[in-house]
C-alpha cells in the first residue's frame, strides 16, 4: 500500500464496503459521541467520515487529536445505516473505522479556524493565509482560478495562439502607473523595471513576423490598492495579432471570454450581444467608462429645460459655460421616502443634494411633485417626464455643473438606484465595448497635455487628426466592460513611425526623447512593421466575478493588504548593509 494513501478522502463509495483503505488528511472537526468518536477528515479533493471506538487498538491515539493536525489512518470502509447517511458529500453512504493511525504533522492552538463559517479580520487572514487557504470556499475560489486559466489557454490554442513569454526584468515604460524599480548590482546607478505589462515585447513580437501571440503574463504595477486592484501585480490574457483592425481583436476575444463565463457561471445568463458605445456617450448615460448594463437606466441631458426656468441654482449653472443639468431616471421611485433616500446619499457623498421630481396621483390625475416640480412649472415638468419616458410612480433625480464635477457621482447613483429598485439583473453578464476613447487630456492645474490611455495606440485619423485640437482627437482604443468592471483594454497599435513621433510630440516627448525611452520599439518600426493591435483580460478580475466576490483579494492566493505588505512573509522588509553596498545605494530616512 501507499505510503500515504489508497484513495482520496472523496473518493470512497459503497463498492468499496469490506475494503482496507488508508487515508491522509487534516482533522476538519471531530465528535464525541458516548465514547464513540467521529473525525471528519479533509483533504484537497473532499470529506471522509472516519471513527473509532474503545475496540480500536489506536483509540488513546485518536483520542489526543485536535482541529487541523495532519494524520494517515488506516482502516476498514463500512456502510452508513440509511438513518446516517449524508447525502450532501460523496461519500456520505460509508464511513471508515480506524484500525491504525499516524500523526504526520500536529497543530498548535489555531489563530483562526478552518471548519465553519466565522468571519475573521482581513489581517489575521493574510498573515496566518496558509490556514485560510485551507478554508472550502478558498479552495473552492482557487480551483476555480486554476480552471479559468487552464480553459483560457485552451481556447486560446483552439484559436490558432501560440503562447510565448516575455521578460520579467526590463525597461521602464509610461503604462499609466509607477513603475517597480530593480536596482542593477553590475550597472551601479542604473534600473531594471519589472514590466506594467509586456506592451512593448508583444508588439515586437509581431514586427518580428509571429501572427498570434498569447501569453498568460504576470504584470506589476505600483498602484494604491481597491476593491477591484492588487497594488502590486496581477495577471493577465495578453494577446497581440497582425493585420487586423479593431473588429477583428472583438470577434477574436469575445467567444473565449464569452466560452469561459458559460462554463464557470453557471446559473447566471450571458449577454451574447456586446454594444459598442462610445466613451463620450458612456459618461454621459452611465457616469463611467466601465458600465453595468445590468442596470436599465439610462442618464439623460436635460439643461435646455432648466435653462431660463424658475429654478434659479439650475438656470444660474447653466449661464457658465461647459456646464450641464443631467437626469437619472429612477422608475418605480415614486416617493418622497425613497428621493429624501437618495438626497441623503449625494450629501453623504459631498454634494449639497440631489434635485428630484416624482410623478403621483393628484386630484386631475397624474401630477408632479417635489421642490423642483414647484419651481419649474407643469409645462417643463412634463416635458421632462416626456424626454425620460417616465410615468406615475416614477421619479427622476437631478445633479448639475460641470461634468467632470459630478459625474461620477451620478454614476454611482444610478447604480444605487438601479439596487434598491430591484432594477439591476443579479443573474446576468453584462457585456459592452467602450469605444473612441480620447487619446490625450489636459491637467486642469498646469493645462498640460499628456495621453490619456495606451501612448502607442493608433489615432483614428492617423498622422492628419494630430494637427488640429489634441482634445478632439480620438484613438483606436477600447475597453470592455462587465457588470461595472473594467475586464478587457487593447488597441491598434500606431506602428508608422512619423504618426508615433508626432503623437508624443502632443505630449510633450521631443523625437530624443521617443528614441532614448522606447529605442528597441523605434529601432524595430523602420524595418516594416504590420499593421497590429491586441489586448490584455484581467484574470483576477474574471475570476473575482465568476465567484461572485465583491474583492480580488479572495481569488488570490497570497494577496497583499490594503497597504502593499504581505504580512505572512514581511514584506516589503529592510535591505541588509551589505547588500545596499553592494548596489551602490543608500536609504535615506524619510522626515515625519
Amino acid at each position: 500500500m501507499h505510503a500515504y494513501r489508497s484513495h482520496t478522502c472523496a473518493e470512497l463509495d459503497t463498492s468499496n464496503v469490506g475494503q482496507t483503505v488508508r487515508l491522509s488528511g487534516w482533522v476538519h472537526r471531530i465528535r464525541d459521541h458516548g465514547g464513540v468518536l467521529f473525525i471528519d477528515l479533509r483533504d484537497h479533493y473532499g470529506i471522509t467520515q472516519v471513527l473509532c471506538d474503545p475496540d480500536s487498538p489506536v483509540f488513546d491515539q485518536v483520542e489526543r487529536v485536535r482541529s487541523e493536525w495532519c494524520i494517515r489512518i488506516d482502516g476498514d470502509v463500512k456502510a452508513r445505516d440509511a438513518s446516517l447517511i449524508n447525502a450532501k458529500i460523496p461519500t456520505g453512504e460509508i464511513e471508515v473505522f480506524i484500525r491504525d493511525m499516524e500523526v504526520l504533522g500536529s497543530a498548535k492552538e489555531l489563530p483562526l479556524m478552518v471548519f465553519g463559517d466565522q468571519e475573521y479580520p482581513e489581517e489575521t487572514r493574510l498573515r496566518h493565509r496558509y490556514l485560510d487557504l485551507r478554508r472550502e470556499e478558498m479552495q473552492r475560489n482557487m480551483t476555480l482560478r486554476s480552471d479559468v486559466v487552464a480553459s483560457i489557454r485552451r481556447r486560446m490554442w483552439d484559436k490558432g495562439f501560440r503562447e510565448y513569454q516575455t521578460p520579467i526584468i526590463t525597461a521602464s515604460s509610461p503604462e499609466g502607473a509607477r513603475d517597480f524599480l530593480v536596482p542593477s548590482r553590475l550597472h551601479p546607478g542604473r534600473f531594471y523595471a519589472l514590466p506594467q505589462a509586456p506592451q512593448l515585447f508583444k508588439q515586437l513580437i509581431m514586427v518580428s513576423g509571429f501572427d498570434k501571440y498569447f501569453q498568460i503574463a504576470p504584470c506589476f504595477r505600483d498602484e494604491d490598492p481597491r476593491a477591484d486592484r492588487s497594488p502590486t501585480d496581477f495577471y493577465q490574457l495578453d494577446l497581440e495579432m497582425s493585420f487586423v483592425e479593431q473588429q477583428d481583436v472583438f470577434d477574436t476575444i469575445q467567444p473565449v471570454l464569452e466560452g469561459v463565463f458559460e462554463e464557470f457561471g453557471p446559473g447566471h445568463k450571458v449577454d451574447k450581444h456586446w454594444p459598442h458605445i462610445s466613451y463620450r456617450d458612456a459618461a454621459l448615460w452611465y457616469g463611467t467608462d466601465k458600465p453595468d448594463l445590468r442596470n436599465p437606466i439610462k442618464m439623460q441631458d436635460v439643461s435646455e429645460h432648466f435653462r431660463g426656468s424658475g429654478f434659479a441654482i439650475f438656470a444660474k449653472l447653466l449661464e457658465q459655460d461647459g456646464t450641464q443639468i443631467r437626469a437619472i431616471p429612477a422608475p418605480t421611485g415614486g416617493s418622497r421616502k425613497f428621493c429624501d433616500r437618495m438626497n441623503a446619499f449625494a450629501q453623504k457623498e459631498g454634494l449639497p443634494g440631489m434635485g428630484y421630481i416624482f410623478w403621483r396621483d393628484g386630484e386631475n390625475g397624474m401630477e408632479a411633485a417635489g421642490p423642483l416640480a414647484k419651481n419649474i412649472g407643469p409645462e417643463r415638468t412634463e416635458a421632462i417626464r416626456l424626454q425620460l419616458g417616465l410615468g406615475k410612480g416614477d421619479a427622476a433625480f437631478f445633479l448639475g455643473g460641470k461634468p467632470q464635477s459630478f459625474e461620477s457621482v451620478a454614476g454611482r447613483a444610478r447604480n444605487v438606484i438601479g439596487e434598491e429598485l430591484g432594477l439591476t439583473d443579479k443573474d446576468r453578464f453584462a457585456f459592452c465595448w467602450v469605444v473612441d476613447f480620447p487619446m490625450y487630456e489636459k491637467d486642469d492645474e498646469t493645462g498640460k497635455i499628456d495621453f490619456s490611455h495606451n501612448p502607442f495606440s493608433m489615432p483614428q485619423g492617423g498622422l492628419d487628426a494630430l494637427s488640429g485640437d489634441p482634445l478632439e482627437v480620438l484613438g483606436f482604443q477600447y475597453d470592455l466592460a462587465c457588470n461595472g468592471y473594467e475586464l478587457v483594454s487593447g488597441a491598434i497599435r500606431n506602428h508608422k513611425l512619423d504618426i508615433m513621433i508626432k503623437a508624443f510630440e502632443l505630449a510633450g516627448y521631443d523625437e530624443a526623447e521617443v528614441h532614448k525611452r522606447f529605442g528597441g520599439l523605434v529601432n524595430a518600426f523602420q524595418y516594416g512593421a504590420p499593421p497590429h493591435g491586441g489586448c490584455a483580460a484581467g484574470i483576477d478580475r474574471i475570476v473575482m466575478l465568476l465567484a461572485n466576490e465583491q474583492n480580488i483579494r479572495e481569488v488570490i492566493m497570497f494577496p497583499m493588504n490594503q497597504r502593499a505588505e504581505d504580512l505572512m512573509m514581511n514584506a516589503p522588509s529592510e535591505a541588509s548593509s551589505e547588500q545596499l553596498m553592494e548596489l551602490g545605494l543608500r536609504v535615506i530616512e524619510q522626515k515625519d
